[in-house]
């Protein structure tokens, strides 16, 4: 039903609620407030304590006076008792409350506690004569949006409990709920609403999330079963030349590397698709994992492709497959935007014929001209760039070609499950021997004279150095330097005898390219550029990285720009130049200059900024959650896996009487990717 027939809303407010995502009855019910105001706990004016926000039962004491400080404001003050002292009552132009109030009225007020010298003074209270509506309650605070206040927001959510929440289905079978001790959903919604206490919203809260997570990981373990089941993939034969291949590498595999391999290579051998993903921390040589899969396909007749999200990255990577691979008959070629079309077409038309073994290039790979003569894999490299369409475009370049997806942003693993819900994880967990510690220091802005004779020195021992910074202008708002700004004093005045570039993300494609090359061929001593250097281009020689308010990026992002430096056989730094005073930057930076363990900072990065946009969930094709928080409900969502498992186990389809409405929620919620589900 349209929340628009809700008592109290009509077309207007219905459409202020669309702007919350809000448009049906059901999406209202199960729309949270974002935290609670608890007025249930009442105390007397001498336990007061300056800045706390208090319930108090008091009794107007004297006539209210009122005072005009300046033009547009009024000030009105009314004295109150109770049996253990006095205080003001102080309302900012609200002069209309001394016709409320009279002496002797008995009121319940709630709002923060001020001194001015002895007197206490109660800033702007709420207040209820007789009977205590909002009084002596937890009231919700939802997020809003314009023109919708609080007060309204919770008077249509009482009306649309009222009025429906008997309409709620229960999802979650009697067996289910006694087990675990869930709340019944009603009640649930009720309570996280209008908790009675804080432990009935905490039982409300488990409840919710619960299921939540439960149908999200349902639906996401019924995807990859259908993957699964349809998608009988290439069965590729074991092949010993592989290992002959790995004997003449110029250097060992790391133990986490060979059991990896064995993974994908187990994985390219039976006759199901392969859908894995491998993470691995900067450094943790991903891309040598790729080429054994690539080599591999090819040593079974199959073409390859690998998917790359910048030209540079792309580029970077045909240069390093060519490379390893020169010594047999493989021929690969990089498609990217900038070629020309004459160029483009001759790629074309040899892929089509199969003359092309492995094909390289950025999202111009998926593109519908592009087409292969007998795909065999596909990789997507750095895929929290790209959604779940494109890697699904890319797959359909082929007959259910194996999939490989890799990424340097290393998630906890229980958490890679929900995001990757459709794929086998595998996780590259050790770096290479011999790679040099990055020395990290944080330090404040007043230290970057000091930072820049380090510079300078260095650059004169004949090193490079990348300097980062958050905007590509200057910002009125914020008080950090752009981009721009920085080059031209840093190229005109600080560093004047050294060679300056510039490199952000607004520059075409062939702009980035050329400086990039420059700076790769050291016809560049320092690049100033905003994260577009974050994914990876390799250059030996920069043993640098200088980082402009540090305390505007995440974690995980700060470790990933650290990650370009210590690529050579030069000792490395990083410096992190802290905007900020407070105490969470403070720490933040603090894990980096300890750790250089990229899953552990991941961890440390959600617990401090909570999820939001650290996924980028929009990307990943998810349903969007709620209630449910995947960091702080880490306990929930292990346990809901557990179950899933469970159920599926009983029931692989959820055909039982007592799973059809919780089925009815999964194809609901994934109505995107319904050709995805084994359950249709």
């Amino acid at each position: 039903m349209s929340i628009q027939y809700i008592k109290g809303v009509g077309p207007k407010r219905a459409a202020r609620l669309k702007k919350l995502n809000i448009h049906t009855v059901e999406d209202l019910l199960y729309f949270a407030p974002r935290e609670y105001d608890d007025r249930t706990k009442f105390k007397y004016l001498s336990q007061c304590i300056k800045g706390e926000k208090v319930s108090l039962r008091v009794q107007v004491s004297g006539y209210p006076s009122k005072l005009r400080s300046r033009k547009n404001l009024s000030i009105l003050k009314i004295p109150v008792e109770d049996q253990t002292g006095n205080a003001t009552l102080v309302w900012f132009n609200q002069n209309y409350i001394a016709q409320k109030l009279s002496i002797g009225d008995k009121i319940a007020i709630n709002g923060k506690v001020d001194y001015f010298g002895n007197e206490i003074q109660i800033t702007n209270p709420v207040f209820e004569k007789g009977n205590e509506k909002k009084i002596g309650k937890i009231i919700p605070i939802y997020p809003l949006t314009d023109k919708l206040t609080n007060n309204e927001m919770i008077k249509i959510m009482e009306n649309a409990i009222k009025y429906h929440v008997d309409d709620i289905p229960e999802r979650l079978s009697t067996s289910l709920r006694e087990e675990l001790q869930l709340m019944p959903v009603k009640e649930a919604i009720i309570n996280i609403h209008f908790p009675k206490d804080r432990a009935h919203y905490i039982q409300a809260r488990r409840r919710l999330v619960f299921e939540e997570l439960l149908t999200l990981q349902l639906g996401l373990f019924l995807i990859k079963s259908r993957t699964k089941e349809l998608n009988k993939g290439i069965q590729y034969p074991h092949t010993k030349d592989i290992y002959d291949f790995i004997n003449n590498l110029p250097f060992n595999l790391t133990n986490a590397q060979k059991r990896v391999f064995k993974e994908i290579e187990a994985d390219m051998e039976k006759d199901e698709q392969m859908n894995r993903l491998v993470q691995g921390d900067v450094g943790s040589g991903k891309t040598i994992v790729g080429i054994l899969a690539m080599f591999k396909a090819w040593k079974s007749g199959y073409q390859s492709v690998m998917m790359a999200p910048t030209e540079i990255l792309a580029t970077q990577h045909y240069e390093s497959i060519s490379n390893f691979l020169s010594n047999y008959n493989i021929r690969c070629e990089l498609l990217v935007g900038s070629l020309s079309n004459k160029k483009k077409e001759e790629i074309l038309d040899e892929l089509k014929r199969g003359d092309i073994d492995i094909l390289v290039g950025t999202h111009a790979v998926i593109q519908d001209k592009v087409e292969f003569n007998r795909l065999g894999l596909a990789i997507t490299d750095e895929q929290h760039r790209f959604g779940v369409k494109q890697r699904a475009i890319l797959s359909q370049k082929g007959k259910n070609p194996d999939i490989l997806v890799m990424t340097a942003t290393p998630i906890p693993r229980t958490l890679a499950l929900i995001l990757y819900g459709d794929l086998d994880i595998s996780i590259i967990d050790e770096l290479p021997p011999g790679r040099k510690e990055i020395e990290t220091y944080a330090v404040g802005s007043n230290m970057i004279d000091r930072i820049n004779n380090f510079v300078r020195k260095q650059i004169l021992e004949g090193r490079q150095a990348y300097i980062v910074c958050p905007l590509i202008e200057e910002s009125d708002t914020l008080d950090v330097k752009s981009a721009e700004e920085l080059y031209m004093s840093l190229k005109d005045e600080t560093f004047k005898e050294f060679k300056v570039g510039l490199l952000h993300g607004r520059m075409k494609s062939n702009e980035k390219d050329s400086i990039m090359q420059k700076f790769v061929d050291k016809e560049l001593d320092i690049l100033i550029s905003t994260t577009v250097i974050e994914v990876g281009v390799n250059v030996p020689n920069v043993n640098i990285m200088v980082i402009y308010n540090a305390e505007r990026f995440g974690l995980a992002q700060l470790h990933q720009l650290r990650g370009r430096v210590g690529r050579g056989e030069y000792q490395s730094y990083c410096i992190l130049i802290n905007g900020s005073n407070s105490k969470i930057s403070r720490q933040r930076m603090r894990i980096l200059q300890k750790s250089s363990d990229g899953f552990y900072i991941s961890e440390k990065d959600l617990e401090l900024r909570g999820p939001g946009e650290f996924f980028g969930t929009r990307q990943h094709g998810l349903p969007e959650l709620k209630v449910a928080n995947l960091f702080s409900d880490m306990n929930l969502l292990k346990l809901t896996q557990k179950k899933a498992k469970d159920i599926l186990k009983e029931d692989a389809l959820l055909l039982d009487e007592k799973y059809s409405l919780l089925r009815q929620n999964i194809i609901s919620l994934f109505k995107d990717r319904i050709n995805d589900l084994i359950l249709n």
